[in-house]
């Protein structure tokens, strides 16, 4: 049976409504997962049933995290913040660690695991961290903006076939300043910036900074991640 894998819904405030983009659920159904978007939740005993019932969870993109869960005061250059996901996040992530549930984290998503574990963020990288780097590329979103390093011996240069370097899309201006202590570096872009983690001791917990939701149809890497994350939910859902 597919693994159930749970979506953190997107919100439109403007538009008082949620919603995903389709990449993320045909990745994860092309590598063998069965994607259901969930409510915006931070009910600690809906919580505790989610991770009871999906045998993975995806940390989609949106808005910025706000400081406040990194310990920072705002800035000026931070956008947008979305309490109600910073409060959902926090509590599912956790439980889903807490009971060793697989989570893939797509670009809010590694900000967020970094900072409920205890890191910190670039509120706005072209004030706090200018480089050459195209971190906020132009649509089209299914071509690489930029290169990054995979790390020796880490799950995902093992997943990728042992590439070196990939080419990724890119689309954020906040960004990994401080790494958690519970995490390790996968990737990193020229510039330094943290482009991908993994905690070590747990079945699957990985995140990146760029969109295989949006470049998954024409990049294998993507689709390798994908799969990744599918197959240890698998295992997840067999105990």
């Amino acid at each position: 049976m597919r693994p159930l894998i749970g979506l953190v819904p997107l919100v439109d405030r403007a538009r008082e409504s949620l919603w995903m983009l389709p990449g993320y659920m045909e990745g994860i159904e092309e590598a063998g997962g069965l994607p259901v978007m969930l409510p915006l939740t931070g009910d600690a005993e809906s919580i505790a049933r989610l991770v009871n019932t999906c045998a993975g969870f995806l940390l989609t993109g949106g808005q910025d995290v706000s400081p406040s869960v990194y310990g920072q005061a705002r800035q000026d250059v931070c956008e947008e913040c979305c309490p109600a996901r910073d409060e959902m996040e926090k509590r599912l992530l956790t439980e889903a660690i807490r009971a060793d549930r697989p989570v893939l984290g797509i670009c809010r998503g590694i900000q967020i695991l970094n900072a409920v574990l205890g890191g910190s963020l670039y509120q706005d990288l072209p004030g706090e961290h200018p480089s050459a780097v195209a971190h906020r590329m132009q649509p089209p979103y299914d071509r690489a903006a930029h290169t990054v390093a995979l790390a020796e011996d880490t799950p995902l240069r093992r997943a990728l076939g042992g590439a070196a370097e990939i080419g990724v899309n890119s689309c954020h201006h906040q960004a990994v300043r401080e790494l958690a202590p519970s995490l390790k570096v996968m990737a990193a872009a020229p510039d330094g910036i943290v482009e991908s983690v993994w905690m070590p001791g747990k079945r699957f917990v990985w995140a990146v900074q760029w969109h295989p939701e949006f470049s998954h149809r024409a990049d294998e890497n993507s689709r390798k991640i994908f799969r990744a994350f599918a197959e240890a939910a698998a295992e997840s859902s067999c105990g």
